[in-house]
């Protein structure tokens, strides 16, 4: 992959600065189009060997877009903000919106990449790495995104006299470090890993563009025309007419509806009841149990996230309270979705919910969660087929990702039945201090009822994992749910625990 790279590709000055003042006209035209149409983002990757003009090509790029609708973000060693969560954290704080760049030197790369060369990560270990690398990558794509990658490379004997040449001008004598001498020690081991990484994540939808780094007028060229190249296609696209043809989404729409998954929620009995003396005794004692686990010292290695779903008036707002109630103020927070926000909508769909990750030690509640798009968004017809068929995969990755990060995720679905649902909502109409919590959607998403429940069910049935089941509690008796919600979040923690 890498010996077209080192064939002395050359671009003297004259060449250079005429076509440098086409290319720059070019690039600033594509991002006002870019800009107005506002469909996609576009991800620039910068990575490749050390003192191979990463950082000065960056530079050029701001210097031909205009750098206000750029932006660029360089990772290093994560911070202690970022070391107390998941690995994959930061780099989704890093997503420009739809119509906007982002420039990112170094990547979700560079860790693998170092960790497996000085031979801190067993083989194995990188091929996971490269799966959820890649699994990345693809949920970007499928939301739009135009990810352009770009490895910039030099042979040794170039590295070296790069280098070299650096450390003797005063001016530049500061670039070169001693982490760059280190990694040239370990040349051919980068080498190894890199051209299986490359090799590896190489793919049609987002393919390494490797460019000789030995000139700078040619690797500035390069990638300039690479991102035009890739935006400008983006762009045709995105402004062509769809076709009007059956596509794999629709028919995996198709073979998630022939299975009947109904019996989940359907056949549930809500026979079980308990009384108010037996709940005054039972919630203090659950309480107390759920109080001193999170206080523990084991708490601090990890983090816990509840996610509290079911149907309109299943007692969520009443078992978050109950669960607050046992928990130090200082450490949870509760987040309530609701239809997302022009700035959320401009990003992909579990952006939202990852800026809300929890640090270790700390507690994590949220009122209606990431399944939004497999319930609501499905049902109304707010995210289309392709969207909500591949949210299983995308939410089952997510989650397992913050399990291994030692997450302990909790998903509750509170049940109640029809009958049960209408009884509550007539008391709110009729009690002052319940009036705010009916509103004219709650009686619209009631006449769909039974879609409500086919996609909760496809839903618990395609992400109850092992790392991550969901819970059904039946919530016709409030008292009843919740309790065994409280057990239920003490019982998860003390598996994982």
């Amino acid at each position: 992959m890498f010996e077209s790279a080192e064939l002395g590709h050359k671009v003297d000055d004259e060449k250079f600065d005429k076509e440098q003042k086409k290319l720059r006209a070019e690039l600033l035209a594509m991002q006002g189009e870019l800009l107005e149409a506002k469909k996609f983002p576009v991800v620039i990757l910068v990575n490749g060997v050390d003192g191979a003009g990463k950082g000065d090509t960056i530079n050029k790029f701001n210097e031909w877009l205009d750098p206000r609708h750029v932006r660029t973000r360089a990772f290093g060693n994560p911070t202690e903000d970022e070391r107390m969560r998941p690995p994959m954290w930061r780099f989704w704080q890093a997503l420009p919106a739809k119509g906007k760049i982002a420039i990112l030197f170094g990547s979700w790369y560079t860790e693998p990449l170092e960790r497996r060369a000085y031979g801190d990560m067993k083989s194995a270990e990188l091929s996971a790495s490269i799966d959820r690398i890649q699994a990345f990558e693809r949920l970007l794509i499928d939301d739009g995104a135009v990810l352009v990658k770009l490895w910039f490379h030099l042979s040794k004997k170039a590295q070296k006299k790069r280098l070299v040449d650096l450390e003797k001008d005063k001016w530049t004598r500061w670039r070169v470090t001693k982490d760059d001498w280190e990694n040239h020690r370990h040349y051919d081991a980068f080498a190894r890993v890199n051209e299986r990484i490359l090799r590896e994540t190489s793919t049609g939808e987002a393919p390494w563009v490797v460019i000789d780094g030995c000139d700078k007028n040619y690797r500035e060229l390069t990638a300039g025309h690479a991102v035009l190249n890739a935006v400008r296609m983006k762009l045709e696209l995105a402004s062509a007419k769809p076709k009007s043809h059956t596509n794999g989404s629709a028919q995996g729409e198709a073979v998630i509806s022939a299975v009947d998954t109904t019996g989940i929620l359907r056949d549930l009995p809500f026979k079980e009841r308990l009384s108010k003396e037996k709940y005054q005794k039972k919630v203090p004692k659950a309480q107390g149990k759920l109080a001193r686990l999170t206080r523990g010292s084991k708490m601090q290695k990890h983090a816990v996230a509840v996610v509290f779903e079911g149907m309109d008036a299943a007692g969520k707002g009443g078992a978050i309270r109950r669960v607050t109630g046992a928990l130090d103020a200082r450490m949870y927070n509760v987040i309530p979705i609701a239809a997302p926000t022009d700035e959320e909508r401009a990003q992909p769909y579990l952006w939202r919910f990852w800026r809300h990750i929890p640090r270790r030690g700390q507690f994590v509640l949220y009122d209606r969660s990431w399944y939004g798009r497999v319930l609501v968004e499905r049902v109304e017809g707010f995210a289309t087929q392709s969207e909500w068929t591949r949210a299983y995969r995308e939410i089952n990755d997510f989650e397992e990702q913050l399990v291994e990060y030692g997450i302990v995720v909790v998903k509750l679905w509170l049940a109640v039945s029809k009958d049960e649902q209408m009884k509550r909502f007539k008391e709110r109409e009729v009690i002052p201090y319940k009036q705010y919590k009916i509103t004219p959607e709650d009686w619209r998403n009631r006449k769909k009822w039974d879609d409500y429940v086919l996609a909760a069910s496809d839903m618990i049935d395609r992400t109850s994992t092992s790392i991550a089941p969901w819970h059904v509690i039946e919530a016709n008796d409030k008292h009843l749910a919740r309790v065994r919600v409280i057990e239920t979040i003490t019982r998860r923690m003390e598996e994982v625990f």
